[in-house]
């Protein structure tokens, strides 16, 4: 019995021998792991030392045996693959590896770890399929494989995941199909595939078969079809993210019976139908149907969602009336309903019982008055209800809102005196209430921060304040068209950050302010149909970013200062006044023809219309010289017409020879012909010479032909070969034919004809004047038929104009041609422009048409294709050919326009897109990557802003988060929309989906795909 004790001694320590022996094999895994992945420097805590357990370590979790069960290593910087030996940690249960740089396809090794039950892969750069044997991780609980590279299907095998609970799958590039399967996971709470390119997929009714299913999160998954009945067997779920979609139909009347939903965003789909009535979701917080084709009305039942914070209901056709019940919920933050069809008056109690932050509700048919409990929370931040027929005084009430940040009024019949409290509310920075019956004076003092005041088209009165002074922020100031009086103070000239004023259309009176010097910024200055006197100040001269200039009918008299001609203004228009002598020099042209009509004792040295010139009426005493002039002019006339007849014969003599010559030649040539021709094929044939060499590049040389007497020309590229076609030119020359041959569109360069010889291929086009965009965005001078040209003159209206233009052509070829055409090649040297700056697409050498693949295959292509800098990061790991390619290309090609830089010009790592993403991820002023060019054009800001923001999602890394061209389109019209300059903040809208996508990015991309860690819940969050 005594020697018990001595045997129960020796099993304990035997042991804690077998443990520690344990615990040190375990660390020498781990230490392994640490060497294999790059021995990052966040886990220099990981050693040998006795003293340091791997219990210990932060990254680590052990059981009560002190054998690991979880490691954690999010964010650590770890670089590779997944080493075999990771399962050597037998009892690992949980293993967590996001956000950071591991490679490779997916690690089938992590079958060996037997009880793994979480598995978190994303934000990394994995590649490849997702096995087709995944369900091997029998015990997986928790799945997250989002922001990755993986590609093809789901595999089916996903569905027999029995213990599945959480499956995250977003931001990849699956472009297969969903498998119906998912539908058996019984136990799964949350479901993310959004922004993956799925074939056109319908959501599998299966899905309904979801009943503990909490989070759907499918937008932009390019859905079809309709919503499944189905969904209203999931009781439980609380958020459904369908959105950004091409799904149709009506919207399932059991959604909305659903008790527990508090999250429904379905906007930017096609659907229709009307919304359901019948409503049970009594935990609704949020509901955004919008940019849909919804009819019918609001239901009224909308007011027992008492819950609901957020309503998007805008860009339907929604029609009736807006519910009274609607003011009665409690706790609405946002409700907008714009762009409807909507009728009748606002509910007169909105914002008297909740905290009403955004109303919104322009363009509708609203009559009576704007509610005078809009802001009875203190809350409200945005009221934009312009473009309707509302009526009556502006809500006294407003004067106490001092959270009010914008108001947008305009284009209705609002009376009455405008409150003047409403002028210096605290946080106010945009006051836009033009086109209204609005009386009163301008007030002394605005608020510190408003930057932009629309009051034109009232019956605004009295003198400007000499307290103008005092609007220090003031960037846009539109007044047209009221009954403003007297002279215009000197203070105005001091708003340093002006750049858009304009005051036609008033009684002002008196003479310009003559130091002006303040308006550094200033674009645009509209002063025309007043009563202003004096002299057109010279300080005028000093302003280096004026663009447009109308100082017509006034009464300004004296000379045009000639030091005028120094501004680089688009538009001028000094007429109807008294102003007199010469038009100088530089604006004595045709271009300038309608800019000084109606002032009697002004002259010009050309011939401009309706304007006298400078030398009639000349004095006698000239007439002697007049005389010497007239015999030197017939001299060198006569000297002129010798040489010309010698040349004459001398190209007589040459012309028969090259006749010869061309007709030998023309029998070896095949003529092809697409369109009328005003020429023969002798006409180019001859002209193939360097005198007539415009460019050169790897497939041959460009040339431009005259074809006629009044200057028309072709441009000509021959592709040839000293030797023979070689076989990569001759499907270039194939592709261009068989493409440009039969496609018809306005942005589309014209294919006229082609010819075909041995030894080399004629592509004959419609010219471009201005031949291509590189050359106007990066070359120093540029030739052209009227001389040389600085690319300078490329303001933002002609640059916009040429992205709509681009833009347009490659949407025609993505969604209207059938089958659809893949440019491969968009460049700006590949956007030509005609004389009027309209764009073209061209060089169509590499040019692919998507034929419908056989079942299984894919569009692939043999090798990369494409330029330096436009080429998108999925070459490096996919040669599957989507329209994304194209769409990247384009994306760089609108950075190009707005910063400016060449494509590959980033820095010593990064091309243009890499740069600029970097340079937005840090949170810099987009001012700084702006092209100075533009950077001063102020009163287009918005539009460049949206455009930049639009170049960063068309580069995205990741093709299935960039928009289609139609929705490129789409947002590029808006901002050359006739009323772009009437566009409200909640345009954004259009955009904001968009960037979304993006905001999971780091703060610059790594690996091509790398993507920032973010919780579901983020991922989940409204932007």
């Amino acid at each position: 019995m005594t020697s018990l004790p001595f045997i129960f001694t020796t099993l304990i320590n035997l042991l804690l021998v077998n443990s520690q022996q344990f615990s040190i094999s375990e660390q020498t895994t781990l230490l392994n792991l640490k060497q294999k992945w790059g021995n990052p420097p966040s886990l220099t805590n990981w050693n040998n030392t006795s003293s340091s357990s791997p219990c210990n370590w932060a990254e680590i979790t052990c059981n009560s045996n002190g054998s690991v069960t979880r490691l954690n290593l999010q964010t650590k910087g770890l670089t590779g693959a997944i080493p075999r030996f990771i399962c050597e940690l037998q009892n690992l249960q949980s293993i967590i590896l996001a956000d950071n740089y591991l490679t490779g396809e997916f690690p089938r090794v992590l079958y060996n770890c037997s009880k793994l039950t979480q598995l978190d892969i994303s934000q990394n750069a994995f590649v490849g399929k997702l096995p087709d044997d995944i369900d091997r991780l029998s015990q997986l609980e928790y799945v997250d494989f989002g922001g990755n590279n993986f590609t093809g299907d789901i595999p089916p095998a996903i569905g027999t995941l029995s213990s599945l609970m959480y499956l995250q799958l977003y931001l990849n590039l699956f472009d297969g199909f969903i498998p119906s399967e998912i539908g058996n996971l019984s136990s799964l709470e949350v479901l993310g595939l959004a922004y993956n390119g799925f074939a056109n997929p319908e959501i599998p009714p299966e899905f309904g078969k979801l009943r503990r299913l909490r989070k759907l999160w499918m937008p932009q998954t390019n859905l079809v079809g309709k919503i499944p009945d189905s969904f209203a067997n999931l009781s439980d779920l609380e958020l459904l993210d369908l959105s950004s979609n091409k799904l149709e139909g009506e919207i399932p009347s059991g959604l909305f019976l659903l008790k527990n939903l508090s999250q429904l965003y379905l906007y930017k789909n096609s659907l229709s139908g009307k919304i359901p009535s019948v409503i049970e979701s009594v935990k609704l917080v949020e509901i955004d149907v919008s940019m849909n084709q919804l009819t019918g009305i609001i239901p009224e039942e909308f007011g027992k969602l008492q819950q609901l914070e957020v309503m998007n209901l805008f860009s339907n056709q929604l029609s009736g009336n807006i519910p009274t019940s609607i003011s009665s919920i409690p706790k609405l933050r946002i409700f907008r309903v714009f762009r409807n069809n909507l009728s009748g008056e606002l509910p007169s109690e909105m914002g008297l019982h909740s905290k009403l932050e955004a109303f919104e509700v322009s363009e509708n048919r609203l009559t009576g008055k704007l509610p005078e409990s809009l802001c009875g929370g203190g809350t409200l931040f945005v009221v934009v209800a312009f473009s309707n027929n509302l009526t009556g005084e502006i809500p006294r009430s407003l004067q106490s809102c001092n959270k009010l940040h914008t108001i947008q009024l305009y284009d209705n019949s609002f009376t009455g005196e405008f409150p003047s409290g409403i002028w210096s509310l605290y946080n106010l920075a945009s006051l836009r209430i033009s086109g209204n019956l609005l009386s009163g004076k301008l007030p002394k003092r605005l608020a510190w921060n408003l930057s932009r005041l629309e009051i034109s088209d009232n019956k605004f009165s009295g003198r400007i304040p000499e307290g103008i002074s005092s609007w220090k922020k003031l960037n846009v100031f539109k007044a047209s068209n009221n009954l403003l009086s007297g002279e215009i103070p000197i203070g105005l000239t001091n708003l340093s950050q002006l750049s858009v004023l304009y005051l036609d259309g008033n009684s002002l009176s008196g003479e310009l302010p003559s130091t002006i010097r303040s308006w550094s910024s200033l674009t645009t200055l509209n002063l025309a149909r007043n009563k202003l006197s004096g002299q057109i100040p010279p300080g005028i001269t000093d302003l280096p970013h004026l663009l447009d200039l109308d100082l017509s009918e006034n009464q300004f008299s004296g000379k045009i200062p000639p030091q005028l001609s120094s501004l680089r203004l688009t538009t001028l228009n000094l007429s109807s006044n008294n102003l007199t002598g010469r038009i100088p020099y530089a604006l004595d042209n045709l271009a300038y023809e309608n800019s000084f009509l109606n002032n009697p004792n002004l002259c010009a040295s050309s011939p401009i219309r309706n304007m006298h010139n400078c030398y009639a009426g000349s004095t006698k005493s000239s007439h002697s010289n007049k005389f010497l002039h007239k015999i030197i002019a017939m001299i060198v006339v006569l000297s002129a017409f010798v040489i010309l007849v010698a040349i004459l014969c001398i190209l007589f003599i040459f012309r028969g020879y090259l006749k010869k010559k061309q007709k030998l030649d023309l029998t070896t040539w095949k003529l092809t012909s697409f369109h009328t021709l005003k020429f023969t094929e002798a006409n180019i044939l001859c002209c193939l010479t360097d005198n007539n060499l415009i460019g050169s590049g790897g497939s041959g040389k460009v040339y431009q032909i005259e074809i006629g007497r009044h200057g028309e020309y072709v441009a000509v590229k021959r592709i040839w070969n000293t030797r023979k076609i070689d076989q990569t030119l001759e499907k270039e020359f194939l592709s261009e034919v068989q493409i440009l041959g039969s496609i018809r569109h306005s942005n589309i360069v014209k294919l006229l004809c082609c010819f075909s010889s041995e030894d080399s291929k004629l592509l004959v086009y419609e010219y471009m004047e201005n031949q291509s965009l590189d050359k106007w965005l990066h070359g120093k001078k540029m030739k052209t038929n009227r001389g040389l040209v600085h690319h300078r003159v490329l303001d933002w209206p002609k640059r916009l104009q040429i992205a709509i233009g681009a833009a347009q052509g490659l949407c025609y070829m993505h969604h209207d041609c059938s089958p659809p055409i893949i440019h491969r090649d968009v460049k700006s040297s590949n956007i030509l422009l005609d004389s009027e700056f309209k764009a073209r697409i061209a060089d169509f050498g590499l040019a692919k048409i998507l034929t419908k693949p056989k079942p299984g295959q894919a569009n692939t292509m043999a090798a990369i294709a494409g330029s330096f800098g436009y080429i998108p990061p999925e070459y490096a790991y996919s040669t599957t050919i989507t329209e994304r390619v194209d769409v990247y290309s384009f994306g760089v090609v609108l950075l190009e326009l707005v910063t400016g830089k060449e494509p590959h010009a980033g820095d010593s790592e990064t091309n243009l897109a890499e740069w600029t993403w970097k340079h937005f991820s840090e949170g810099k002023s987009m001012v700084e990557a702006l092209d100075p060019e533009i950077k001063q054009a102020n009163c287009y800001m918005e539009e460049i802003s949206l455009v930049f923001k639009l170049g960063l999602i068309c580069t995205s890394t990741v093709p299935s988060s960039r928009p289609s061209m139609k929705e490129v389109l789409e947002i590029l019209r808006r901002c050359d929309s006739p009323s772009s300059e009437e566009r409200k903040v909640g345009e954004e809208i259009d955009v904001a989906p968009l960037l979304r996508r993006e905001s999971y990015l780091s703060n610059y991309r790594r690996n091509g795909n790398k993507v920032a860690h973010q919780s579901i819940d983020i991922l989940d969050g409204r932007l």
